[in-house]
């Protein structure tokens, strides 16, 4: 398996998932995640993922400070219904790092490590995404500013060239070249900018 060398550059997190612990996939319950771990989620890396990956990092930071933060004891609501724009794809990344699930997700045992229902959307919220904490209920609302770092203009016709049936080697290359480095600019450049993830 083959991801673009910066994927490996892009700051992990570490979190503490009390149900990993409890069941003996990880010692102590620490779980390391990275950039590739939301790609292989996604099945794709784009400025989504990369925005989503981002706004979950600074917003756990946030939350937690220097402590490790509790994955599975994290409620998320989002301020778009689910089927809207890329909620989804959002939902999808932002779980995978804060182990909150939806109506299908793990119900607990005897009353715990559940994760069911920690994940709502279309809830009246001043920005994107609101992440609180189930043991104090401290929170932090986070909106992505994903227009900061435009795309290279060449992308838009290379794009539109591509999907018309263009199949040269060279334009789907350089496609793939530009919109990874839109990724990587998001992800490297951008990774502490108080202006790409607003948090509240």
């Amino acid at each position: 398996m083959s991801f673009p060398a910066f994927f490996a550059q892009v700051p992990s997190i570490i979190l503490r998932d009390r149900l990993a612990e409890f069941l003996g996939a990880a010692a102590d319950g620490l779980i390391e995640y990275r950039y590739a771990d939301a790609v292989r989620l996604a099945g794709h890396s784009c400025p989504t993922v990369a925005g989503s990956y981002l706004l979950s990092h600074r917003a756990l930071r946030a939350l937690y400070g220097d402590e490790t933060p509790l994955r599975g004891e994290i409620a998320v609501d989002f301020r778009e219904a689910a089927e809207a724009g890329v909620s989804g794809v959002m939902a999808a990344v932002v779980g995978l790092l804060t182990g909150a699930a939806g109506a299908g997700g793990f119900k607990g045992l005897a009353g715990r490590f559940a994760r069911r229902d920690l994940l709502r959307f279309a809830q009246e919220l001043p920005g994107n995404i609101r992440f609180r904490r189930l043991d104090n209920g401290q929170s932090v609302t986070a909106t992505l500013q994903l227009a900061l770092v435009p795309a290279d203009p060449r992308l838009p016709p290379l794009l539109q060239r591509l999907l018309a049936g263009d199949d040269e080697p060279a334009t789907h290359e350089l496609f793939a070249r530009l919109w990874q480095e839109r990724v990587r600019r998001i992800l490297l450049d951008h990774f502490d900018d108080p202006r790409l993830v607003v948090l509240a």
